[in-house]
């Protein structure tokens, strides 16, 4: 474990990466698994020692080989091949789009069809601004401190390639949705895992996190509501986080992309807590809340210097979010709050049904707060993960999604979404309770 910086620094530390740099001069950085072994994902090219590549080189990247394919894509595959799957596998809303929101988009093109400027409309940054006052007291610039993004995948990405430096290390809790350590990878840092449990309600702690703190470490990268778990944490539980950030001079990277599909809980953002809005890089958007997954626009709250660098990666990047797609949310943020609501309390609804139907089945399952995936065991069934998942999907032709991706902590489990009719949901729980009956 590291020791917190000096009082006395003769140079105060950038958390800006060098962009430009010429890295550290080593391979690939992998993944750690604190507490394990690290585990070494990729590493320089080999050569015969007169810079000559040993064998045929490679026509792709040494950070895109290292980079393991989405663990979660093979399964919806499989299912796409196949007739009447239920599918409790992709993790988007079920329900389109509010039609006042898809009107507004399609009524836009009608008025411009150009890009808007490189950060987004100023209009809708002035209403996320808005948005994230109302809602948990913060107040954003929307000029010098928000940017569109193209989701919060595009968001994370950036954030990543800004903040960090070849070898600097992240701290990521895990499960974690599968995007997280490969943002961290391919910025050429390591992304080093923290495992988090059941019986501690899926939520990481300070000590867990000051642990795993080197020198090397930079950043964390924290998701709540969590994918895959819908783990949801404490205010308690943050304000040890931020402690922790604040002790070592560590930026904070929060997705936050479910903060309004939580239930008897209230989410806490981790920018609005003391002293973290100048350390944290805040991640939203409109996919989940608002059924917009295919409009692919989301946001960055940040402090202006990170802003400001993490534009000059977007504009080189995407140049600016889809024009249509700003006009819509825009017209979310105004008036979508009731259809929010109304989406919260079917999925609600859901949650219980489908909570309650796997321990009945006999798969012990944490109840979630948050997000709109539940996260059963299966290890005592004496399949893995994986395994448990391929045959539920060809034997019953219900697709769930093994929980081996989302980190070391997800074996022996699995992912099951309930972003799906009631119906569908019913139908799912009685083919996996025929298919634990018979492998048990």
């Amino acid at each position: 474990m590291a020791q917190p910086p000096s009082e006395v620094q003769t140079e105060p530390r950038s958390v800006i990466g060098q962009v430009n740099g010429n890295g550290n001069g080593g391979g690939m950085p992998g993944v750690l698994v604190h507490g394990g072994t690290p585990h070494l994902v990729g590493g320089p090219h080999q050569s015969n020692g007169v810079g000559v590549p040993a064998g045929p080189r490679s026509r792709i990247s040494r950070r895109v080989r290292a980079m393991p394919a989405s663990g979660i894509r093979r399964f919806f595959d499989i299912a796409a091949t196949m007739t009447d799957v239920i599918s409790l596998g992709v993790g988007e809303p079920d329900f389109i789009t509010p039609e006042p929101i898809r009107l507004a988009g399609q009524r836009s093109v009608d008025v411009t069809t150009r890009y808007t400027s490189n950060s987004g409309m100023l209009e809708l940054r002035e209403a996320i601004a808005d948005h994230l006052e109302n809602l948990y007291g913060v107040r954003y610039d929307p000029v010098k401190e928000i940017l569109i993004t193209v989701g919060v995948s595009e968001g994370m990405q950036i954030a990543a390639l800004t903040l960090l430096n070849p070898g600097d290390e992240v701290i990521v809790p895990e499960p974690c949705f599968v995007a997280y350590p490969a943002a961290v990878m391919m910025a050429d840092a390591t992304p080093v895992l923290v495992p988090t449990h059941a019986d501690n309600s899926f939520q990481v702690t300070g000590d867990e996190i000051e642990a795993a703190i080197t020198p090397a470490t930079r950043a964390i990268l924290i998701g709540y509501p969590n994918n895959p778990t819908g783990a949801v944490m404490s205010r308690e539980r943050m304000l040890d986080v931020a402690r922790i950030a604040e002790r070592y001079d560590l930026m904070v990277m929060s997705d936050e992309i479910y903060d309004r599909l939580v239930y008897g809980v209230e989410h806490t953002c981790f920018a609005a807590l003391p002293g973290m809005q100048e350390r944290t890089v805040l991640m939203g958007g409109f996919s989940k809340s608002y059924a917009m997954t295919g409009w692919r626009l989301g946001w960055i709250a940040a402090p202006a210097d990170c802003i400001e660098a993490m534009t000059r990666v977007h504009q080189y990047a995407i140049m600016s979010a889809p024009t249509m797609s700003q006009y819509a949310a825009l017209e979310a943020l105004r008036i979508g709050e009731e259809y929010v609501r109304s989406m919260h309390a079917e999925y609600d609804r859901r949650r219980r049904v489908i909570v309650d139907g796997f321990n009945t089945i006999g798969l012990p399952t944490f109840e979630p707060r948050g997000a709109f995936y539940t996260f059963p065991q299966v290890s005592h069934l004496g399949l893995s993960s994986e395994d448990f998942a391929e045959r539920l999907l060809h034997e019953e032709h219900v697709a769930v999604v093994p929980g081996d991706p989302f980190g070391p902590s997800g074996v022996g489990y699995i992912r099951a979404c309930y972003a799906t009719s009631m119906e569908k949901i019913e139908q799912a729980l009685e083919h996996i309770e025929r298919f634990v009956r018979r492998i048990a």
